[in-house]
């Protein structure tokens, strides 16, 4: 009974690997075949997709301060994970009830297409991969039962039925061969897959090759002391490598500039589209702004300062003619994102913009190339819609946007927000004079005040850096003198109506994080 116990341990586990095989053959092929296809059409990003569609508020804020700009990274690997737990437990139910396999995997397989099919911009034949990749892994997994079904170790076999040693080990060693070549097959396939969609796409080149016609209205100097001169502090103007990136796009969209389009209609007078060609013809602004994402926690590193080159979006509705009534603009992105902008923010002196250019060079595909919003003053998820292609005019009573519709709220002004850069938290220095940087923003009404609080003293104001507008952030300074002991440094910022940074403490949810900053450090 021992000899058989393990034995049937050991198929059991055959039979699981089975399954992991099978599921990377549907994944590999879906993913040679898609190359052909949309990104969105293939199944890993279909699936990511929708599970962030239904995401809950909370586990979307947790995810984002536990994994930060690398969250869809870990969302990839959860996926991996969970995908790879029931490869198993359908490889084990495959080899027990082949026809309960065959119809847990057609069922995954349903559920794939569904998630593929429910993508924005994506047709009926982009379901084709997905299909063909479910009825390769199914012949996979059949392929691989043969010789598990040739050991037959569970108990109620019938004893005559029961295999001897020699042909026990000659079906292990056709199972092992046949699951190895599979795999490494399905390893080939998938990343040939990549490499043809690689190729396939001349999104990059045409990116690169893009000349930016220079602004009609250049963005104004830059003081030469914005820059905190505390060492450590984030840079002033943000790389475009550093800029952070947050946002529901498993698949960056790929669009070429000769398709791109822009349409304006809703409550207006005249419906109005545009071309990618209309924008380089405009008179063009270049601003500097300040962005923020909603999900940044209280001295959190979501936020960025880039140079931005586009059109004033008021401009475009001027054309339109908004009606009487209406209130919010709904944007909307290729990738189905949604964001709700009040009106009167687009149509203001602000210089909310349709951008084409990011700190002198064409937006990187990753920040919403060929076309993105970027408006001053509003948190990312009701203003900043990345690969925008929509703009409804319409109002709040009528329409919700993405994240509306999951519990956030319908505008998002940025909070009055501090944050110590210098020291980190938990840092170790000896006693003495120790600088103290960070950067404050408070969006459309600037910084005029910046105080540090050492433990529970008196609050002191910190030496602000020069201010280039009040739609960019402001950095700060501060000298301490270091005394022996656990201490926890605070900041907060008082911005130009004479509104201080509030001490309560509140979630991203639902209209950004509210609080003063504080790190722990050890002066040894």
């Amino acid at each position: 009974m021992e000899k058989l116990g393990s034995r049937t341990r050991g198929t059991r586990t055959m039979a699981a690997l089975a399954g992991v095989v099978s599921a990377g053959v549907v994944l590999a092929v879906a993913e040679l075949i898609g190359a052909f296809f949309t990104a969105r059409a293939t199944p890993l990003f279909a699936l990511g997709s929708t599970f962030i569609d239904f995401t809950p508020p909370w586990l979307k804020d947790f995810a984002i301060a536990t994994f930060g700009t690398n969250d869809k990274a870990a969302l990839f690997v959860g996926m991996g994970v969970t995908i790879a737990v029931l490869a198993c437990v359908l490889g084990i139910v495959a080899y027990r009830k082949w026809a309960l396999g065959v119809l847990g995997v057609l069922f995954m397989g349903a559920v794939i297409v569904a998630c593929v099919l429910t993508r924005a911009g994506v047709g009926p034949l982009n379901a084709i991969p997905s299909i063909l990749g479910t009825l390769a892994g199914l012949l996979v997994l059949r392929r691989l039962m043969v010789p598990l079904w040739g050991l037959k170790p569970w108990p109620e076999a019938p004893a005559d039925q029961a295999a001897d040693a020699g042909s026990i080990g000659t079906s292990r060693r056709r199972f092992f061969a046949a699951a190895g070549i599979t795999a490494v097959a399905a390893g080939i396939a998938a990343t040939g897959g990549r490499l043809l969609s690689a190729a396939r796409s001349n999104i990059a080149q045409a990116r690169d090759a893009l000349r930016l016609p220079a602004p009609m209205k250049a963005a104004p100097p830059v003081p030469a002391g914005v820059q905190s001169p505390v060492a450590g502090v984030f840079p002033w103007l943000t790389p475009n490598s550093e800029f952070y990136r947050i946002d529901t796009a498993l698949s960056v969209p790929e669009i070429n500039l000769n398709d791109w389009e822009l349409r304006v209609h809703g409550m207006v007078e005249q419906e109005v589209t545009m071309n990618f060609q209309d924008l380089l013809d405009a008179e063009l602004i270049e601003s500097h702004v300040t962005l923020t994402c909603v999900s940044n926690p209280v001295g959190g590193k979501l936020a960025g300062n880039a140079k931005w080159l586009g059109l004033p979006i008021r401009e475009v509705l001027a054309k339109a003619k908004p009606k009487e009534g209406a209130d919010m603009v709904l944007s909307k992105s290729i990738d189905g994102f949604s964001a709700s902008t009040p009106l009167e923010v687009l149509q203001d002196d602000r210089d909310a913009m349709l951008a084409i250019g990011m700190n002198g060079e064409p937006l990187p595909v990753e920040h919403g190339y060929p076309v993105r919003m970027v408006v001053p003053g509003l948190y990312g998820f009701v203003s900043a819609t990345k690969w925008v292609v929509e703009l409804e005019v319409t109002r709040f009573a009528d329409a919700k946007a993405y994240w509306t519709e999951r519990g956030w709220s319908e505008r998002g002004p940025i909070k009055t927000m501090a944050r110590v850069d210098v020291p980190k938290s938990f840092a170790k220095f000896p006693p003495g004079k120790v600088a103290v940087g960070g950067t404050a923003w408070a969006q459309t009404r600037g910084i005029t005040k910046v105080e540090v609080q050492i433990d529970d003293g008196e609050w002191m104001e910190a030496t602000l850096s020069d201010e280039a507008s009040t739609i960019t952030w402001r950095q700060w300074s501060f000298e301490w003198d270091a005394t022996p002991g656990i201490h926890y440094v605070k900041a907060r910022a008082t911005d130009g109506t004479g509104e201080v940074q509030t001490e309560k403490r509140a979630d991203p949810v639902p209209d950004g994080a509210s609080g003063w900053p504080s790190v722990m450090v050890t002066v040894e």
